[in-house]
């Protein structure tokens, strides 16, 4: 059986320069965080806003219903 060729080495890894890499955080990320989170406050719903009957209904409810078939029931 032939013998498999040697692997070669792999090349030397150069870690890259952190010198010149700008910080996440700055002043121009956080204020259009502060805004996205101001606006999605004023555009926020509560649930007085969507229950336009107030406290409770002001008639009963009716109760009868025609079956599918056009019956009375």
């Amino acid at each position: 059986m032939p013998k498999m060729p040697a692997m070669p080495a792999p090349p030397q890894f150069e870690m890259p320069k952190t010198e010149d890499v700008p910080s996440y955080e700055d002043q121009q990320r956080e204020k259009a965080e502060l805004e996205k989170l101001r606006a999605a406050e004023i555009s926020r719903t509560g649930r007085r806003s969507t229950i336009k009957t107030g406290t409770g209904l002001l008639s009963d409810p009716e109760l009868y219903q025609k079956s599918l078939l056009g019956e009375e029931e």
